[in-house]
């Protein structure tokens, strides 16, 4: 039982916005259609079959707004069924807790959580305490949880720790398939992007069946600044609200710090040399967005197969045979990658919702002005 002060939110996938009761689309239902390849069933990384996605939302009063994101890239005991997986760091000012071994061994063996600076620490406990309980590891006495973070302090009292164990085991076992809650959620309730409020986005594609068939999905958790650009549109500098403006009003700037957290997945067969490749496409999908990279951005993409063929089993000794994607055909996946990342990230911003602590408001885009400027640019809006 959670204490009393403390909300887990089940968003749908439209949430009204902080000025008003608007439904906040989501970026395709602007003409917003990144790339060439088509999205999956939900546009989610849960079209990625398997896969589940869980969010705790913490609320406490004006001053508390954080949460907790976990990513389980199948339903089963992870620790003795491994998934290939691999880490791309863009710039390194972040705790991806774990990381070092998954960059050695090529696997993930917990779900993959995110949640604010200080709460690493707390979920990585967290973590290891649900891998240990697990039925089949008795056993086990080494965990190597997976944990990624930005800082939310702005809106959040970071220095109160708020999130719990409890927070990271909810958001852990209510994870589940379909569609996947956006905007100001989870790991992303207290996050900012360009300026704006920020927060948890998804998006997916599905390649063609001459290119594999394979589905690529993209969870990201966005918390960085730069230079905003939608659908090729300069909309950071047509709403006037861009990293290294002419000094202004501060509400009206963007920071150009921050910090970018993606998740990666496939059920394409891909060993860890080239989840590494792939998971630096989403990273490279960022500068379409606009990113600056700061010198204090923690920019990370975590990248899995899902697919049986790149699996480990814990205690695994005997040679097998795999079949695994060869490196001429990676280049569609590049593609949906990039494709992915950037609208996961306009997702984010789209489905973000007001968020105030006492005097500091972060405003959710606006979106006819954001319509406006598209038709401006050229990119039909409804």
């Amino acid at each position: 039982m959670l204490h009393a002060s403390i909300l887990i939110l089940l968003v749908a996938s439209f949430a009204s916005a902080g000025d008003g009761n608007e439904r906040r689309p989501r970026a395709r239902e602007l003409g917003i259609a990144p790339g060439v390849f088509p999205p999956g069933p939900l546009n989610a990384i849960t079209d990625v079959a398997g896969l589940k996605v869980g969010h705790t939302t913490v609320i406490e009063g004006d001053q508390v707004h954080t949460g907790v994101t976990a990513i389980l890239p199948h339903g089963g005991n992870l620790f003795q069924n491994k998934v290939a997986g691999a880490v791309f760091v863009g710039n390194a000012f972040g705790k991806l807790a774990g990381s070092t071994q998954v960059e050695e061994l090529g696997t993930i063996e917990t779900p993959i959580v995110l949640t604010n600076t200080l709460a690493v620490g707390t979920a990585v406990e967290a973590v290891v305490a649900h891998t240990l309980a697990q039925p089949g590891n008795e056993e086990v006495r080494s965990v190597n949880a997976l944990v990624g973070e930005t800082n939310d302090a702005e809106l959040n009292d970071i220095r109160r720790m708020p999130v719990t164990r409890v927070h990271v085991l909810e958001a852990i076992r209510n994870a589940k398939e379909g569609p996947v809650p956006e905007g100001s959620v989870g790991a992303g309730t207290g996050t900012q992007c360009f300026g704006w409020k920020g927060g948890i986005g998804t998006a997916s594609r599905k390649l063609p069946a001459r290119y594999g068939g394979h589905t690529l999905g993209v969870l990201v958790q966005t918390n960085y600044g730069g230079v905003l650009t939608i659908a090729g549109a300069p909309v950071g500098k047509e709403l006037g609200r861009y990293s290294f403006a002419p000094p202004r009003e501060e509400e009206t700037q963007s920071r150009d710090d921050g910090s970018c957290m993606i998740v990666v997945a496939t059920d394409a067969p891909l060993d860890a040399r080239d989840l590494r490749r792939l998971a630096a496409r989403a990273i490279f999908g960022m500068g379409r967005t606009g990113a600056s990279y700061a010198h204090s951005s923690g920019d990370f993409a975590i990248a899995f197969s899902t697919s049986h063929e790149a699996r480990s089993q814990h205690g695994e000794m005997s040679p097998r045979t795999r079949t695994l994607l060869p490196p001429d055909a990676l280049s569609p996946l590049f593609q949906a990658a990039l494709e992915a990342t950037e609208e996961a990230i306009d997702n984010s911003l789209l489905q973000a919702t007001t968020v105030t602590r006492g005097g500091r408001t972060a405003e959710a885009i606006p979106i006819d002005p954001l319509r406006t400027i598209l038709k401006k640019y050229g990119t039909t809006a409804p």
